[in-house]
């Protein structure tokens, strides 16, 4: 167990660059077409990542996927928007890539098949705070010849960024199948942005965004007490995620 904690904690300290410190400020020069892409990007990024596979994770006994994952989110950050908020005085130059570690826990509820799951990740050097909700409904559990299939509705929120409020709801439809200890899965998702702009130095409405998402991923059970997922997530602005996880 020891080792387990000390590997999972080092996947989460080489997902932390070292970047100096960049908050999501809104300049005075901030646009309505900024504020929409911004909030494209940022929706995306913080948008759920469901790294799991369509199989439910409890049976006749509950179960519980614990761990800790890290999500690298692609950024144009010669955009227009992202140059802006960069010269903004005490930033930094946006990086290329915004990398946010997570906290994940995933409880499988005993007879129905039915997941809940709760995340919760900070981006470092920014004010960004993140917070996720999921529940995943197993409408076909899988066995050892057919596919496992699973719908999802997730949550997302942001905290920490004074000068906005953006949060996400989305649904998926996934599958997966199990070959010895690999499970690959893919799935087709549909992701609802929310933002509004609470900055003092301009005045922008607030959008209102749909965004489509293709995810792939694939799980891999190493002992029975432990798991590591990755997962690429395509979309306007793509992500990929690493997760490793404790099971029982």
């Amino acid at each position: 167990m020891k080792r387990i904690i000390i590997t999972m904690l080092l996947v989460l300290v080489m997902a932390m660059p070292a970047l100096a410190k960049t908050d999501i400020t809104l300049p005075p020069s901030f646009t309505q077409d900024d504020f929409k892409n911004l909030t494209r990007d940022l929706g995306l990024a913080i948008s759920y990542v469901p790294l799991a596979t369509a199989e439910p994770l409890g049976g006749v006994l509950p179960h519980i996927d614990l761990g800790v994952e890290a999500t690298s989110t692609s950024i144009d950050n010669n955009a227009s928007y992202w140059t802006k908020i960069s010269n903004v005085p005490g930033n930094s130059s946006i990086p290329s890539s915004l990398v946010m570690p997570k906290i994940h826990l995933q409880v499988g509820l005993p007879i129905i098949p039915i997941d809940l799951g709760i995340v919760y990740g900070e981006a470092p050097s920014t004010n960004i705070k993140y917070t996720g909700y999921e529940v995943k409904w197993s409408i076909l559990q899988g066995s050892a010849v057919s596919p496992a299939i699973a719908l999802r509705g997730a949550y997302t929120t942001v905290t920490g960024v004074t000068d906005l409020d953006i949060s996400t709801k989305s649904a998926d439809l996934s599958i997966s199948k199990g070959f010895a200890m690999f499970t690959p899965y893919a799935g087709y998702g549909m992701v609802w942005i929310d933002s509004k702009e609470k900055s003092s130095n301009v005045t922008l409405q607030d959008e209102s965004l749909t965004e489509n998402k293709w995810f792939v991923g694939c799980k891999i059970t190493f002992f029975p007490l432990m798991n590591m997922v990755a997962e690429a997530d395509f979309a306007q602005v793509n992500s990929y995620s690493l997760r490793l996880n404790i099971h029982f």
